[in-house]
């Protein structure tokens, strides 16, 4: 048979009409390609710059003074801590509560007016050596000149050597900058991510399609007793991903693993529910498990974008972080490379946890909500 003009513009008509009225296909469509365009061009930065800083001086002379300016200026380092005790450093570090630590020793400015070179010390976090390359590169490249402007007349002989200071640095948790270190434990949040809220949405919309809903429907269960033995064995199916991660990390990529697992399988719990939540509430929204997948993939690119598992969390704008603040897996990230990488305790990661539970909270009322809505 000839090629029909006719029958092609019919069957162009006939896709056209249908797109328009699968309006969240269409909608999907253009979402995702401005969403990929509106975060890689504005949100996505390698070069962290701002990196919260904490100064524990004690020397208050003016080369301290002047180094601690001359940091603040390279607009890596945001001073925004002062502690006042060793404990203190470490807990910022632990927490993530800064990137950076300057300490200053008592008699830094009489050792470096006899020439004797004295150490200045920073202390990195390294849990994610893409944040801090850059920074420690501006450093190294401001320790030869920092001080020239103070070094004049008798003190100009100091100029000579490199620097009038040894800078010491110190990279707490990844001291070998080892990329598998960061990446690996965030591998567990990003895959417990895509997979609980596909799966469980596919699940349900399934249902859906293939008639069996009808039968939920003919019996007096309750939404609520419905939506938690749906998402109970994909606990299990979550415990079985973590349990493979923790094995190859361990065994295939050597990840030191310093704090509770029986902690981090505990906080787990909170992260995959709440994505079992996303899930069935997005299974209460698609048509079909085609829209399913795409609500799941339009959930999953914000979350590894925004996340600090791809990029650098603290280089992105303040708008991005806003909106990373809100996503678990955000917190997620920080609980599992603190517990693995730093043997953080509850205290330490209590902060991160009741974002995710409040997430968790939210979602699954949403989901009940839309479910029993359904129903009815």
């Amino acid at each position: 048979m000839r090629f029909s003009w006719q029958r092609f513009c019919a069957i162009v008509a006939k896709e056209f009409i249908q797109m328009r009225r699968d309006r969240l296909t269409f909608a999907m469509m253009l979402g995702i390609p401005l969403m990929q365009l509106i975060l890689f061009g504005y949100a996505i930065n390698s070069d962290p710059k701002h990196l919260p800083t904490a100064v524990y001086s004690a020397d208050n002379g003016t080369f301290s003074r002047t180094i601690v300016w001359a940091m603040r200026n390279s607009s890596y380092f945001d001073i925004t801590r002062e502690p006042q005790s060793e404990a203190e450093i470490q807990k910022l570090l632990a927490q993530g509560t800064v990137q950076f630590v300057v300490e200053i020793p008592v008699d830094f400015s009489r050792k470096l007016l006899r020439g004797e070179q004295p150490d200045l010390l920073l202390e990195a976090d390294a849990t994610d050596p893409m944040a801090i390359g850059y920074a420690v590169g501006a450093m190294n490249s401001l320790t030869p000149i920092v001080l020239n402007r103070d070094l004049t007349g008798p003190l100009a002989k100091l100029r000579a050597s490199s620097a009038p200071f040894n800078l010491v640095l110190h990279q707490h948790y990844n001291p070998e900058n080892i990329t598998q270190y960061n990446i690996v434990p965030g591998l567990m949040g990003v895959i417990l991510t895509m997979t609980m809220v596909i799966i469980t949405a596919l699940a349900i919309t399934r249902e859906r399609e293939s008639g069996t809903m009808e039968n939920l429907l003919s019996t007096p269960l309750r939404p609520v007793e419905v939506i938690i033995g749906k998402i109970v064995p994909y606990i299990m199916v979550g415990y079985m991903q973590i349990f493979l991660i923790l094995v190859a990390a361990k065994f295939l990529f050597d990840v030191p693993m310093v704090g509770s697992v029986p902690l981090l399988l505990a906080v787990a719990f909170l992260f995959i529910v709440a994505h079992l939540a996303v899930g069935i509430t997005f299974s209460t929204i698609a048509r079909n498990q085609r829209q399913a997948m795409q609500m799941g993939m339009f959930f999953f690119l914000p979350n590894i974008l925004l996340s600090g598992y791809m990029f650098p969390f603290r280089g992105m704008p303040g708008w991005a972080q806003d909106i990373g603040e809100i996503l678990p897996l955000t917190h997620f990230l920080r609980v599992v490379r603190g517990i693995l990488l730093k043997g953080n305790g509850f205290a330490e990661i209590a902060p991160d946890l009741w974002p995710i539970a409040l997430f968790l909270v939210v979602m699954l009322a949403i989901g009940i909500k839309r479910y029993r809505q359904t129903l009815d």
